[in-house]
């Protein structure tokens, strides 16, 4: 298969994979609180369906995803407030409608992402992607919150070779985290090197780079995804750039948020 048409069909067994946890769910189920403060399990799966209506009108309708995001971003003083406000929104439903909403939005997703010409880019909060991008940042986004679920649940779900995707979204955004925080971006390379959930070995930067982080793949994916505190993972960070890297690292578009407290999940 080409890049793109692994990517998506990534993506398509993450969403399946969180559609697992929470097709069964009684409405109860669903008002079930997750580690993200004031979020439901209805909140996580809202954001996710908010979210693909702008990947969706991105990759269809540029100028009208420009036009929209205009209209909604005038409305908020911060870009968290516009994305607590869709996730309420869709929180408030029915559970059914709620699924019902998400299942076919991603779906969408898929098959848009798929028609983008090669070498497209489409809009974004963030800098504009090619669709193999925004599907990386799809596939990063479901999983990361599908662990909000999962907690919320108190199931522990096996990590599979997906996380790749999640992990080189990871290291190729260490800029972003320290350029969103008015810091200056590093030119020291650091060396990413993670051990995958079969066992094999995914490495990214210089081999000779003094600047290191080393570890399994799962708590790395965590790490920028913001899903468990840096103490909790069992990460070993070498260098100065590594070590200021850790506490900021995030691999999605706008704020950080308060991340997770120590032993907190």
């Amino acid at each position: 298969m080409t890049e793109r048409a692994t990517i998506l069909a990534d993506l398509r067994a993450e969403g399946d994979a969180l559609e697992e946890l929470v097709a069964g769910l009684d409405p109860a189920g669903w008002r079930t609180p997750t580690p993200a403060p004031g979020w439901t399990i209805a909140h996580q799966l809202a954001h996710l369906a908010w979210s693909d209506e702008w990947a969706l009108r991105a990759a269809r309708d540029p100028e009208g995803f420009h036009a929209a995001a205009t209209r909604m971003l005038a409305g908020v003083t911060e870009f968290d407030g516009f994305v607590n406000q869709g996730a309420a929104a869709g929180a408030a439903l029915a559970p059914r409608d709620l699924l019902d909403w998400w299942q076919a939005g991603r779906a969408e997703v898929l098959a848009a992402l798929a028609e983008v010409p090669a070498g497209g880019k489409l809009p974004w909060f963030g800098p504009p992607m090619k669709a193999p991008s925004m599907a990386t940042a799809r596939l990063m986004e479901t999983w990361a919150h599908a662990e909000d679920v999962a907690d919320a649940l108190g199931v522990k779900r096996l990590p599979t070779a997906r996380l790749r995707h999640i992990a080189h979204l990871g290291v190729r955004t260490m800029g972003y985290a320290f350029a969103a925080r008015g810091e200056a971006v590093p030119t020291e390379p650091v060396r990413v090197e993670l051990t995958g959930p079969d066992g094999q070995s995914w490495c990214w930067g210089p081999e000779e780079a003094e600047d290191r982080i080393t570890g399994p793949a799962l708590d790395f994916c965590r790490l920028v995804t913001r899903r468990r505190h840096p103490d909790d993972l069992a990460l070993t960070v070498t260098g100065p750039v590594a070590t200021a890297w850790v506490p900021i690292a995030q691999a999605f578009v706008g704020p950080a948020g308060e991340g997770r407290r120590p032993g907190n999940r």
